[in-house]
């Protein structure tokens, strides 16, 4: 069995972001996990990225069995009333197993565009590490064009942090080497396919397959033989084959273990 350590079916199934699922948007959405499930995707982690998405992905968690929940708040989605946004998704987290809420994020650093708010990102990142070790949570970690930052914010807390992800993992080799030694997990997905990243490539094949785990973030970033096309969990499996070819080893290793790697960071019962 594979799993999708991080998709957004929330925002597949919609035409605008910030607003609240449809039943018509979940009857989508059920076909887009019949999918993923007829290509052995057998568990998909739905990733918030603000308020009302993250409350999506608890509705997604409580309509599928095979579905959980990440509540969190993205770093360019940080709101006017980002500290009542914080309490909601502590207020959540109280209720995880009830809500099927495995993990706090993608939150982090994402200093891509212009305008970002240094210090305000930063913050919010470090009160949602907080919400993640007070309520025994994994930290999914979202950084773009912060490498540095990412990295000196995260070793505050790196004795603390049990379990977590650097989502759509794009670092270099010495990142994930600092990374995994605090004991994170790197998640790699269709961009371990696009032919300019060979320092992926690199990363995928030199540290231990104990250390990955798979993902989409679809819709976004499809494997490079469906570029140009939305997204979708199912292309995990093109992934994990993608992944079995370059570290020589069998997809049922592969499959094995991130699953393996998966299930201990989130704490599931496959």
């Amino acid at each position: 069995m594979l799993i999708d350590t991080h998709c957004h079916i929330n925002i597949m199934v919609k035409d605008s972001f910030d607003t609240p699922l449809s039943n018509s948007e979940i009857a989508l959405a059920k076909n887009i996990v019949e999918h993923a499930a007829a290509q052995n995707v057998g568990i998909v982690i739905n990733v918030g990225t603000s308020i009302i998405e993250s409350k999506n992905c608890i509705t997604l968690a409580q309509h599928f069995a095979t579905n959980f929940a990440v509540i969190g708040i993205h770093p360019n989605d940080i709101s006017n009333d980002y500290k009542a946004d914080l309490k909601t998704i502590d207020i959540w987290a109280q209720d995880k197993e009830q809500l099927k809420i495995v993990g706090i994020g993608e939150c982090g650093l994402d200093f891509h565009y212009p305008d970002y708010d240094t210090q305000l990102q930063k913050d919010v990142f470090r009160a949602q590490i907080e919400l993640a070790l007070k309520h025994n949570l994994a930290l999914v970690v979202h950084t773009r064009d912060a490498r540095d930052e990412t990295l000196r914010v995260i070793e505050e807390y790196h004795e603390e942090i049990e379990h977590g992800i650097i989502h759509c993992f794009s670092e270099d080799l010495t990142f994930a080497k600092q990374v995994i030694d605090w004991g994170f997990c790197i998640g790699l997905g269709g961009t371990i396919t696009y032919p300019k990243n060979h320092h992926l490539r690199e990363v995928a094949t030199t540290v231990p397959l104990s250390s990955i785990v798979l993902e989409t973030d679809a819709p976004f970033l499809p494997p490079q033989s469906l570029r140009g096309k939305k997204n979708t969990p199912a292309n995990v499996a093109i992934i994990a084959q993608y992944l079995a070819g370059l570290r020589n080893t069998s997809l049922q290793e592969i499959a094995h273990q991130t699953s393996k790697n998966a299930s201990e960071i989130f704490k599931l019962n496959p």
